[in-house]
């Protein structure tokens, strides 16, 4: 390509200023087939939302295993104010997603290493090389019950991780009963089986729409998961109760180094920049291996209720919150390994 990139194209200002537009909410895809990328700087930016690409990059690298990748994802689960804190825009201005209409569907992404886009007579040529995929151990369709488990669990820790990010959460429609393509992650041209959206697997796999309505239902009724501002680690009540705390395993240590795999933290409910919530405390377990987490005592001083654990078999993967058993601070927690820990205070 050639030329340079406007700073204030013409078009994208009309949009952005038209009257009647006002009340309209305006999201843009803000990278393009020529390589122009810029994701955390489209211009009018105050007026437009952006899908953000590497949201969608940290948090599959994370739980696909990549080595130093928990620092980006704590940044992500904040709002990512390192892209749009500068220029005065604000978490919603992230849309969070981490399949769309573009790659994979989020089941091909937990079952597929490699693009499979024979079908599209291009000799596998089209199509994003970098997925940031994992098949976890076996490429493609299996009836392995070990490898269909993890699939399943490494689904729900991509979802469930959408649902507790600061910003606007987007989801690939289908996703929510695991929809496949089979592997094509450029689908476009498949008016077929390859990219129609099969309804029977919303029977097939209720237990993950199950999971999916509820953790949607958990973002709803929490403003602590919706905050206008970014999440900072500090808060304006003295410099002992900040907004969020980080740990690891240990209460305080969160371990942000190269061969790190595990993030926790806890959320104070009162500092949500909305009315009072309730706290929070989520653990991410991206190692290979169960994980003792200790479990820090709630900035309210109320107990903790387990609402998710990944690690479990449905129905107790997420449960209601009057339900949830109580987890008693000051004790480790077993999280089996690439597992996502939820805790509400009750």
């Amino acid at each position: 390509a050639r030329g340079h990139v406007l700073m204030d194209p013409p078009v994208v200002e009309m949009i952005a200023e038209d009257g009647v537009l006002a009340d309209v909410k305006l999201i843009a895809e803000p990278w393009d087939a020529g390589g122009l990328y810029q994701v955390g700087g489209f211009p009018y930016g105050r007026r437009w939302s952006e899908w953000n690409g590497k949201y969608r990059d940290d948090v599959r690298r994370f739980w696909r295993g990549d080595a130093g990748m928990v620092g980006a994802l704590a940044t992500r689960i904040c709002g990512s104010a390192d892209l749009y804190e500068s220029s005065g825009r604000q978490p919603r201005h992230s849309v969070n997603f981490i399949t769309c209409h573009d790659g994979f569907t989020l089941w091909d992404l937990v079952s597929y290493n490699h693009k499979h886009n024979l079908a599209n007579g291009e000799g596998n040529r089209d199509g994003c090389n970098e997925n940031w995929s994992w098949n976890c151990g076996v490429e493609g369709p299996t009836d392995d019950p070990a490898v269909l488990e993890l699939r399943h669990r490494q689904a729900k820790n991509l979802l469930a991780t959408l649902f507790l990010s600061q910003g606007v959460p987007m989801m690939l429609a289908g996703d929510e009963f695991l929809r496949t393509q089979r592997g094509n992650n450029n689908a476009w041209c498949q008016d077929n089986e390859i990219g129609w959206v099969d309804w029977s697997l919303a029977i097939d796999n209720a237990a993950h729409l199950r999971f999916t309505r509820e953790m949607i239902a958990l973002r709803k009724k929490h403003p602590a998961l919706r905050r206008r501002t970014f999440l900072q680690g500090r808060g304006p009540r003295n410099e002992h109760s900040p907004d969020i705390r980080w740990h690891g395993v240990e209460v305080g240590r969160p371990d942000f180094g190269w061969n790190s795999h595990t993030l926790a933290w806890t959320l104070d409910g009162q500092q949500t920049g909305r009315e009072p919530d309730d706290d929070f405390y989520v653990a991410l377990n991206a190692w290979h291996a169960p994980l003792s987490f200790m479990i820090p005592p709630s900035p309210s001083g109320r107990r903790w209720r387990r609402v998710v654990d990944t690690g479990l078999p449905s129905p107790d993967d997420i449960v209601p919150e009057e339900q949830g058993p109580e987890i008693p601070a000051g004790r480790g927690y077993r999280l089996q390994g690439r597992s996502l820990l939820v805790l509400v205070t009750a």
